[in-house]
């Protein structure tokens, strides 16, 4: 009995420290993104219950952009046409994204990109967590 318990134990420990894999985040990082938390490096966090405007991440190889968008109740998107672009990098083992604009660069570590969640970590330390938009449902 003590064995099997032991052996559990160890076999989910070693599958929960498994790291995401970078290709597949990869694959997971093209939609319409809506901002749910922000954790500040001192523990505080942010919760955002209602979003007026939501990230458009789209990738094209080992580059992509973000466009902030705003949704609207036909299903469609409005924006101001600003996007930011990016290069994608696999570097220790993590997805990386690297900005730069005429007046900033940077970047943002992919902690984790599923389906449906998208959690980045920016230079401020600070980890954005997303989740897919989905869009509103009118009463018909």
């Amino acid at each position: 009995m003590k064995i099997s318990f032991y052996i559990l134990t160890l076999f989910l420990v070693l599958t929960s420290c498994e790291k995401p894999d970078p290709e597949l985040q990869k694959q997971n990082l093209s939609g319409y993104w809506e901002i749910k938390t922000v954790k500040m490096p001192d523990g505080e966090k942010k919760i955002f219950d209602i979003n007026t405007v939501v990230d458009h991440i789209e990738i094209n190889g080992d580059s992509g952009a973000r466009t902030k968008v705003s949704p609207k109740f036909d299903g469609t998107f409005t924006t101001n046409g600003v996007s930011e672009d990016f290069t994608l990098k696999i570097e220790e083992d993590s997805l990386r994204m690297y900005y730069k604009t005429p007046f900033d660069e940077w970047k943002e570590t992919v902690i984790e990109a599923k389906d449906s969640t998208l959690t980045v970590k920016n230079r401020d330390n600070k980890i954005y967590t997303y989740s897919k938009f989905k869009k509103f449902e009118v009463f018909e």
